[in-house]
């Protein structure tokens, strides 16, 4: 005859916790068994059963049983175990965070785990876990915008801001800036296209076709781009472009944006530019062309066609950025969203 333990009488509330801990697809598979022994054992299951039915042993059964009597549902967890001792002093643990926060030495810019356990002498995973704990990231840099220099970065920085919220009516806020060196590269080797399982492919080594600069211009508030791509970046052009602009947009008040480049503040445009009454350049602050919003559009461009092209000449590279330019303004134009709200 089986052995039949001392039935197991539950409470509402402790059956319904041990009914979800059975099911769970979450807990560790020992926690679920030791439901499924005590449950077992509430209906009054013979050992046999329950050891047949959960694949147990009688000692298992009668271990989890004899815990449950004693102390309920937290009888089933895992008694605290004194763990294997620390080999690393807190002098080690601080050593290495000194380390990581210093500048490294032998012609290194930055450190990596693999150098700090090297140099204290420990494994690269007790290095990571010290580190975790501080938030310390000795491999990363994160950067941000330096403080402009120009005295009157504020009363310019809101010159362009209030253009960008709160426009004037009637009028066209554009900005302006060139891409330059922009390189047509071609590759040694035809490039392997992506297939299931494969990754696109493309080798290290390259030609050069020469490169190609960019003049572009933002319609601030339609979201559509006026590019041209041109030879050298010098007043001329940039005369031209202007030139061009002001013909694209009769009978409208032009405010247009741009950086500090010589070429933006020579003389011969200045001298066209107060020549017509609709046109008012708008100068960013030194060191804050960030603030000109044609430089989210190229950024968009570099992610949308220059980050890992392949072109066979320049006259591609060409065609192609004309090509980007007239499906963006067809198919994505539209404002930047103003999400700032300090």
């Amino acid at each position: 005859m089986g052995r039949i333990g001392q039935k197991i009488d539950l409470s509402d509330s402790d059956k319904q916790e041990l009914l979800v801990m059975s099911r769970s697809n979450k807990l560790e598979h020992r926690y679920v068994l030791r439901a499924k022994i005590i449950l077992n054992s509430s209906e009054g299951k013979k050992y046999e059963e329950i050891e047949k039915s959960l694949s147990v042993t009688s000692a298992v059964v009668s271990k989890w049983r004899k815990r449950f009597l004693q102390k309920g549902i937290s009888g089933l967890r895992d008694l605290p175990r004194s763990g294997k001792p620390p080999i690393h002093t807190e002098y080690d643990k601080k050593r290495v965070i000194k380390l990581a926060c210093s500048k490294p030495t032998d012609g290194y810019t930055r450190w990596t785990q693999r150098r700090i356990a090297k140099k204290v002498g420990m494994s690269q995973g007790k290095v990571q876990t010290i580190l975790g704990k501080d938030k310390l990231k000795p491999h990363k840099t994160h950067y941000w915008c330096g403080k402009s220099t120009d005295p009157e970065f504020e009363t310019k920085m809101v010159d362009i801001v209030g253009l960008y919220l709160n426009p004037p009516e009637k009028a066209i806020v554009l900005s302006i800036d060139e891409k330059t060196q922009i390189q047509a590269l071609d590759r040694t080797q035809p490039e392997l296209p992506l297939k299931q399982g494969q990754v696109r492919r493309l080798t290290n080594t390259y030609k050069r076709h020469g490169t190609v600069s960019l003049l572009a211009a933002l319609s601030v508030h339609k979201g559509e781009v006026i590019a041209k791509t041109i030879e050298k970046n010098n007043h001329e052009t940039f005369l031209i472009f202007l030139k061009q602009i002001y013909r694209k947009y009769p009978r409208k008040d032009l405010h247009i944006i741009v950086d500090n480049l010589s070429v933006h503040k020579h003389h011969k445009v200045q001298e066209w530019i107060n020549s017509k009454k609709r046109i008012t350049m708008h100068f960013t602050p030194t060191y804050s062309s960030w603030l000109n919003q044609i430089e989210i559009w190229f950024s968009i461009l570099t992610r949308d066609v220059l980050k890992d092209g392949v072109w066979h000449s320049k006259k591609q590279l060409v065609d192609q950025l004309m090509e980007y330019t007239k499906t963006y303004n067809e198919e994505r134009a539209k404002p930047f969203k103003w999400t700032y709200t300090g």
